[in-house]
């Protein structure tokens, strides 16, 4: 009995970890990944690095093609911002 004692505290500390950092993360994750894939012709977006532009094609290989001021410019679809993007595509109530 005393030896489940002694690791209770470590076995909590990896329990929160989980709960608060790990589990967190992996939704965060599994929400962009399914966000990148719903990504369709004609959406205006932002990418991680604040180029914004609207998209005007997608490649079968995890790319996209973004027309912006620059002129077309090739990108992975997760360099695209899905918080940002969201903040872009929100109607004007919200944004207030």
């Amino acid at each position: 009995m005393e030896q489940i004692q002694s690791f209770l505290p470590i076995i909590l500390l990896f329990l929160v970890m989980y709960l608060f950092l790990i589990r967190p993360q992996m939704k965060k994750a599994k929400q962009e990944k399914q966000f990148a894939a719903q990504l369709k012709k004609g959406d205006k977006v932002i990418t991680t690095g604040g180029i914004h532009g609207k998209i005007l094609e997608l490649n079968e290989d995890g790319t996209c093609v973004i027309e912006c001021g620059a002129g077309k410019i090739k990108f992975e679809r997760a360099a695209i911002s899905m918080e940002r993007t969201a903040k872009l595509n929100a109607p004007e109530k919200e944004k207030k």
